[in-house]
Formats: structure tokens, sequence, C-alpha cells
């Protein structure tokens, strides 16, 4: 038998998330593949440069959590490119989560994956779903 957590348990880890994160954090849209794991260095060109809300996701319901305060947007693109993962950065820079982008796909969707410098960029959905249901 797997490890089981109640829907409370795995609500409480995703809040631990966000509060982790902080309260300003950056979200940044990049090309190519993303790095091995949170610790490693940035790998791509950054696309676009999100500055989330302080309450940037819901509380956790059900064992997810969605994005809250949105959609999130970034009003001028910082260069041209196709977007392909996204790492999400607490004020001092350390990333904490990072995944893949996709139009109406991948761990965070955005409305339009290639993107042109000085664009509008706008995150239509993304949600964090916690294991061991």
């Amino acid at each position: 038998m797997a490890v089981q957590l109640s829907v409370a348990a795995r609500n409480a880890r995703l809040d631990a998330i966000e509060t982790t994160i902080g309260t300003t954090p950056t979200l940044e849209i990049r090309t190519g593949a993303a790095p091995a794991s949170c610790a490693a260095s940035d790998s791509g060109t950054v696309l676009a440069t999100f500055t989330l809300p302080s309450d940037w996701m819901a509380a956790a319901s059900s064992g997810a959590k969605a994005i809250a305060n949105g959609p999130w947007q970034d009003t001028s693109a910082d260069a041209s490119g196709t977007a392909a993962h996204f790492r999400i950065k607490a004020s001092g820079g350390t990333v904490h989560l990072q995944g893949t982008v996709g139009q109406g796909s991948g761990d965070l969707s955005l409305d339009n994956t290639t993107i042109v410098a000085g664009q509008t960029v706008s995150i239509t959905a993304f949600t964090l779903t916690d294991a061991n249901s």
C-alpha cells in the first residue's frame, strides 16, 4: 500500500509552498528546457517577468491550489522567443518552483507560447496538485 495523506494534510502542504515563497515573488517565462532542479542555475532566455500579487495563489482545497488574483499579466515582454519553462523566485532570487509552459497545456498555461518583445503576456491557468491522495 502506498502512503496516503488526508485532504487536510495535502492542503496544508500546498499552502506551505506559497508561505515559503512569500508575498513578493516573481515568475519568469523562459525559453528551452528547465534546469535539472530548482537549485540549478537559470537556463534559456527570459521572455517575460511577472511580479505576482501578494496573495498569488488561492487557498488549497481538495488537494489543489490554483491561481489567485488573475489572470497574471506582463504588459511588456522582455524578449522574443518560444516559451518552454517557468521559474518562480522568492524576493531574494531563490528558485522554489519550476515547470513546463504550454498553450492550454504544460504545468503553466499561457495565452500564446510565441512571445514577441513588448507584447502583453497572460497566464491563463496554473494549478498545483498534491499527490498522496
